[in-house]
């Protein structure tokens, strides 16, 4: 059943849904650039520059948001870039980066930052360990403060970081396509 929704109140609902929506297309980024991969044949000592795969993240808040999403990252933690994709293939985000600008756009939107590091954390309110993810990505394991990281099977594609400080508290789940 259908509920008219007073006309005072379309506004600030979608006002409310659109920011919902677009933080929770950035904390997929964040995860996306935090351990998407796809392992490709490379010769010994070279570090891979391509994963795909799918990600889910979840952040507990007082109202639990989850998100997840289809990704191609490429580069590194200095110089990359992260595509978002929906179930049929189509962009959701493009997250582009290098070492003194990062800029995330979503349909006919841009928004811009010093850092990839910065970006982040405007769009989803908390710091996300890129350097770290990156790293993790390679089946490291290197510490990020408030985050633990179980890359017990990153040989099958698979990585599991929580956080826990600061709040609110996520888990991002990484499954690489190989």
């Amino acid at each position: 059943m259908l509920r008219a929704i007073p006309q005072g109140r379309q506004p600030q609902r979608a006002v409310q849904t659109l920011h919902h929506g677009l933080a929770a297309l950035l904390a997929c980024v964040v995860l996306l650039l935090a351990g998407c991969a796809q392992p490709q044949p490379a010769p010994a000592n070279a570090q891979r520059t391509l994963w795909t795969g799918r990600l889910a993240l979840q952040v507990e808040e007082q109202a639990s948001q989850s998100f997840s999403a289809s990704f191609e990252l490429s580069g590194s933690a200095q110089q990359g870039q992260l595509v978002l994709l929906n179930p049929l293939g189509n962009t959701i985000a493009r997250i582009q980066w290098h070492a003194s600008h990062a800029e995330i756009t979503t349909g006919q939107n841009t928004r811009e930052s010093e850092s990839l590091d910065a970006l982040l954390q405007d769009v989803l309110g908390t710091p996300i360990p890129v350097d770290a993810l990156f790293s993790w990505l390679e089946g490291t394991h290197v510490a990020a403060v408030g985050w633990q990281v179980d890359l017990s099977a990153i040989d099958a594609g698979r990585l599991v970081a929580q956080r826990y400080t600061p709040t609110p508290q996520a888990t991002l789940r990484i499954v690489l396509t190989r």
